[in-house]
C-alpha cells in the first residue's frame, strides 16, 4: 500500500480538455481517469481539444484514488492532478486548557 503523496484539503489542479460547447456558457469537458461526462460554465472562447486546467480541493484520498471537490466530487487516479497548495492548518492563538487555578 503506497502512500499518497495528497492529504485532504490540499488544493490541485486537474488538465481537462475541452470536447465542445453545450450552451454559450457552457462547455463539455473530458477528465483523464474520470469515465463520467463532465461541464463547466466557462465564458471564454475556447476551442475543441484546448487544454484547461480545473482547480479543486482534496475530499478523500484512498490508495491511489483521489477525490476532489469540482462543485460535485470527481474521483480520479493521483497521477492526473498536480498540486497547487499544501493545506496547512490553522495555528491556535490560546490554548485549548484553561490555566490551573
Amino acid at each position: 500500500m503506497a502512500k499518497s503523496q495528497f492529504n485532504i484539503g490540499d488544493e490541485v489542479a486537474i488538465t481537462a480538455t475541452v470536447r465542445r460547447r453545450v450552451t454559450e456558457d457552457r462547455v463539455s469537458v473530458s477528465i483523464p481517469t474520470y469515465n463520467q461526462p463532465h461541464s463547466i460554465i466557462e465564458r471564454a472562447k475556447v476551442i475543441k481539444g484546448q487544454p484547461i486546467e480545473l482547480v479543486g480541493d482534496v475530499t478523500r484520498v484512498d490508495e491511489n484514488q483521489v477525490t476532489v471537490n469540482l462543485g460535485v466530487p470527481v474521483t480520479v487516479n493521483a497521477g492526473t492532478l498536480r498540486l497547487v497548495t499544501r493545506y496547512v492548518p490553522p495555528k491556535r492563538k490560546n490554548p485549548l486548557i484553561d490555566k490551573a487555578t
